[in-house]
């Protein structure tokens, strides 16, 4: 059965997921401002400031007693390790990258992400592929190989960002947990290790480097959440071709961001890296817009 849509839930669920995506776009000029706090040191902070955020939501939704129940069952908690830790890997990477002047790398890891995800659904849970999602694989492939040929080494910030965002999504598919429910539980596994840090840093960089910076640090939180509630709303109005289509502009922003804020330069390898992964993505997208057709 084809689910309809009103003209007012496509324009609020576009509204709703344009929003999302600006923010995650434009992600960076708000993690630059933590430096010279340490990416380390973000991390724990944006894992603490998270939790009450995400059980704030979850208070006001009336779910969070659901979400607790959900906490007895053993391979929830398991899962949800796992998950916390590729977070973890996936927040550090990105802060990481935005103070060590590679934020362009970060946009190509989110480009290749849709096409890493599709790879690990065949590996993880046996996903029928088409020729057109092999070959958009095998594009990302040459792309990944032409970096290690042009420089003797992988695009690690890519593939960090992009293989440990792709396998969180294939975890996420082994929790009964919504978005918000999931992000309260990760975070809450992350919060005793991120406590231990800022006990062993003395505050993680907490109060050393002026007021501007400590508010970008407690405001961590809610700027985690905003686009994650933005994206669930928009989720729920918006056919799922749409909302996937709507998820290039957060990495095109991230490009932009990098090449005209933070002054980082685009070299002739890493162009034709993009244009490689983009052409698989554009493979991949028309055939779900071609399904989304066929099927109305």
């Amino acid at each position: 059965m084809t689910t309809q849509y009103t003209a007012q839930e496509l324009k609020t669920g576009l509204s709703l997921a344009v929003v999302a995506n600006i923010i995650w776009g434009v992600a960076a000029l708000y993690w630059v401002e933590t430096y010279p706090v340490r990416p380390q040191d973000v991390v724990a902070h944006r894992a603490i400031w998270s939790l009450p955020v995400a059980a704030a939501v979850l208070i006001w939704a009336g779910r969070l007693r659901a979400t607790w129940s959900l906490l007895q069952l053993p391979s929830m908690l398991i899962w949800s390790l796992l998950g916390a830790l590729l977070l973890s890997v996936n927040w550090g990477v990105f802060v990481y990258a935005v103070s060590a002047g590679r934020a362009t790398e970060v946009s190509l890891g989110y480009f290749m992400l849709p096409l890493l995800t599709i790879l690990v659904g065949r590996v993880a849970f046996r996903e029928i592929l088409g020729p057109m999602q092999w070959t958009a694989i095998s594009l990302a492939v040459i792309a990944v190989a032409l970096q290690l040929w042009a420089y003797g080494s992988l695009p690690w910030v890519s593939l960090a960002v992009a293989g440990s965002f792709s396998i969180y999504a294939a975890i996420r598919k082994k929790i009964v947990a919504d978005t918000m429910q999931g992000l309260f539980i990760e975070t809450l596994c992350m919060a005793p290790f991120a406590l231990a840090w800022f006990w062993l840093t003395g505050g993680a960089g907490m109060g050393a480097h002026g007021f501007k910076v400590d508010m970008f640090l407690l405001l961590a939180g809610a700027y985690t959440a905003a686009p994650l509630l933005s994206y669930i709303a928009a989720s729920r109005l918006l056919p799922l071709n749409v909302v996937g289509l709507t998820s290039y502009l957060g990495p095109s922003l991230q490009l932009l961001v990098a090449q005209t804020a933070l002054g980082e330069s685009i070299d002739t390898v890493t162009a034709t890296s993009f244009a490689l992964v983009w052409m698989g993505v554009l493979l991949v997208s028309g055939q779900g817009l071609a399904r989304f057709r066929n099927r109305r």
